[in-house]
């Protein structure tokens, strides 16, 4: 019986709260929950930059920018830069075979050496570079 009472209290209580109004008026609650202040958003017109094409990079400067990161120490198994004997193999098999591992990626060097923004001609400069040192 007593757990019965409880029961029906705690409904009771539970309905109460379910239809409690906040303290105030309708327009205290509204002013209470009006935005506070405003936001301004100034549009500004875009202005048209004109796009300076950058320079090409040279073999060295892509080369030091990039490819010495690996080939400067033989990181992954890359040939070090002016290694004769590291670089005889590859050389070999023709600047077209090492421009295609350089574009795709070869062992642990991945597509353009992460220079993705390098031209084809860059890459192929920067190959040239690294070819000419070890020669």
């Amino acid at each position: 019986m007593r757990l019965r009472f409880i029961a029906i209290a705690f409904t009771a209580l539970l309905a109460l709260a379910a239809n409690a109004l906040p303290p105030g008026t309708d327009d205290e609650i509204d002013a209470r929950l009006a935005p506070y202040g405003t936001v301004n958003r100034v549009v500004v017109e875009e202005v048209a930059v004109a796009a300076v094409p950058a320079a090409p990079l040279g073999g060295a400067e892509v080369y030091d920018t990039y490819c010495a990161t690996c080939h400067a120490m033989g990181v992954g198994g890359a040939p070090t830069f002016a290694d004769v004997g590291a670089w005889a193999p590859r050389i070999a098999k023709g600047m077209d075979a090492l421009m295609v591992s350089t574009l795709n990626g070869i062992g642990a060097m991945p597509a353009k050496g992460l220079c993705m923004s390098c031209s084809d001609d860059e890459l192929a400069d920067a190959v040239t570079y690294m070819v000419d040192a070890a020669q």
